[in-house]
């Protein structure tokens, strides 16, 4: 212990106090977007008694994680890894009160100090995450995908973290096949590639054929060394979000860590992501619409190994396999989103909450219309909307597609308890548009000026507002809000060279169809058709919905005619 005090005590200093303002709020004003205003000075003791208490965390993190380990290079590893998460915790809690502070002399940051401060920040917290490993890539990779919450320079420097995963000693993975099954691995295989085709996180996947009967199978298995480091990080990843919150109270971003809470033990037994796959396989082998999603089948399943059928596919974005085998980048967006938007207003429908480019393939299929499968894995993380939050969600949908602001605050306020107040920040985040856009059109392209408006209000004190109302609103929102980032994600990086409008118009199809079920069921509660006023309730329910089909195959139509005659859209 006598080698780790020193470190410590330089690492874990009391923060300088001489920092008035840590923090800037901001409030919305028609018709400028979002102003800010500098937060009081906190308290010289108070900061100090904040500093030590940090310390003093780090150190109960440290001996809670020894517990239960007889192993003294555990406790080292553990002491190194608490250490090195405070370490860049107080680095980054110094470094923004100290950039706020001189922003207090120059409040429209001329010089661009807050945006550097972001970058150094996010810099420190990847080297972090990165020597950490488990599940601290695990939450950079989720982080980076939080392009509707967290400022450009975070998002951008958390995006090598997609391909930087941990994998696993063939040694390792032998043994734990071993332990949790009971049988070797030449027991269980005829063949089985000690070199992983693919590592994520959590978990590593290897090809392999089934002893039985010569079948290739696709081998899904959990990093062995987790299962002794999950408890001390997640006690880490909590402790890091308090503190961001007790130093920033403008920041409160407990609920990542609670959201983590809830999600990793799911995510970590893969015996509920076979469940899961069961379940979305029956979703939509049942469905009318004939949609190009294939779903790798269960062969068997452990808690930590999975045995898939082997089904391979090339990224999604690879737009010179699509183009070189006649696959139609626009067929492919509309696929996506009648199957994301099937997901999430689906009656009953399972929600597949992490829909990102690693976890989406495509393939070539000639006997199909659209000459394209588009295949979804690792099912871990999903979630059941209830049928009134999807039903709201769905109007609240219908509102912002046809810009009706009275009706946006009404559902925005049904589905998150949204106030009116809120309300602009709210929009903006679900749709990922600036606000002003939608009281005219969303379905116009995102012009890269709205994009820099969007970064450049975020940078200016949107930032602290935009996470206090993510912090209210209800958890299945969050990761209804994390799917649409993603698919929106996914979408343009297709480059279709189209806007939204055809994907707004699919989406409006299955909101308006999640609408006309709600009427349905209401008239059969209310006595049927013959009763007064149900008819013509029917009618125009039916008519809505039938109103957006029209309209869709209308655009789609002219969108096919056009490629046919070489016309760009």
């Amino acid at each position: 212990m006598h080698t780790i005090t020193p470190i410590f005590r330089s690492v874990l200093r009391p923060i300088p106090s001489a920092s008035p303002s840590w923090s800037r709020q901001c409030t919305y004003v028609a018709p400028r977007r979002f102003a800010t205003t500098i937060s009081q000075t906190k308290p010289r003791s108070k900061i100090r008694r904040r500093g030590y208490l940090l310390a003093a965390g780090t150190v109960g993190l440290v001996g809670a994680s020894a517990l239960g380990w007889h192993d003294g290079q555990h406790f080292i590893n553990a002491a190194e890894r608490a250490l090195r998460v405070a370490r860049g915790l107080a680095l980054c809690i110094n470094d923004y009160r100290t950039t706020l502070k001189l922003l207090e002399d120059d409040p429209d940051d001329s010089h661009g100090l807050l945006a550097k401060c972001h970058k150094r920040c996010a810099e420190r917290t990847y080297y972090v995450l990165e020597k950490n490993g488990s599940i601290f890539i695990k939450l950079g990779q989720h982080l980076a995908a939080m392009g509707y919450l967290l400022p450009l320079e975070w998002t951008t420097t958390f995006i090598p973290l997609q391909d930087r995963c941990p994998v696993s000693s063939i040694e390792s993975i032998r043994k734990m096949i071993l332990d949790d099954t009971g049988h070797s691995v030449d027991d269980l295989f005829e063949t089985f590639d000690p070199v992983p085709i693919g590592a994520a996180s959590l978990a590593q996947v290897h090809r392999a054929t089934l002893k039985e009967n010569g079948q290739e199978v696709a081998v899904k298995l959990q990093h062995p060394a987790l299962a002794e480091w999950i408890p001390l990080d997640m006690a880490l990843t909590r402790f890091t979000f308090t503190n961001i919150k007790w130093f920033f109270p403008e920041y409160p971003m407990t609920w990542l860590s609670d959201e983590m809470e809830a999600s990793l033990p799911l995510e970590l037994n893969f015996e509920v992501e076979a469940e899961n796959i069961h379940r979305v396989r029956e979703y939509f082998g049942h469905i009318k619409q004939d949609l190009p999603l294939v779903v790798p089948d269960v062969i068997w399943a452990k808690k930590r190994i999975l045995v898939l059928e082997f089904i391979p596919g090339k990224r999604l974005d690879d737009l010179e396999f699509l183009d070189s085998n006649g696959i139609s980048r626009g067929e492919v967006s509309a696929s996506l989103a009648c199957i994301f938007n099937e997901m999430v207003f689906g009656t009953n429908a399972p929600l597949h909450c992490d829909p990102h480019g690693g976890n989406l393939a495509i393939r070539l299929n000639p006997n199909r219309r659209k000459r394209f499968e588009i295949i979804l894995y690792d099912h871990g993380l999903y979630r059941d909307i209830p049928q009134d939050l999807r039903r709201s969600y769905a109007k609240l949908w219908l509102a912002v597609i046809d810009s009706d602001l009275d009706k946006m605050k009404r559902y925005a306020h049904e589905v998150a308890g949204v106030t009116d107040e809120q309300f602009p920040l709210f929009a903006s985040a679900i749709t990922g548009r600036d606000y002003t856009v939608l009281t005219k059109s969303v379905t116009t392209p995102r012009s890269e000026e709205e994009k820099r408006e969007i970064s450049t209000a975020m940078t200016k004190g949107m930032l602290a507002q935009l996470i206090q109302l993510l912090a209210d609103v209800p958890s299945t929102i969050l990761l209804i809000l994390k799917t649409n980032d993603l698919t929106r994600s996914l979408e343009e990086n297709l480059e279709t060279g189209r806007g939204p409008e055809r994907t707004f118009m699919i989406m409006a199809r299955y909101c308006s169809r999640a609408v006309y079920e709600e009427t349905l069921e209401a008239i059969t509660r209310g006595g049927g058709l013959l009763r007064a006023g149900n008819l013509a309730a029917w009618v125009a329910a039916l008519w809505d919905y039938w109103r957006v089909i029209f309209k869709l195959r209308a655009f789609e139509t002219a969108l096919s005619v056009r490629e046919r005659l070489g016309i760009q859209a």
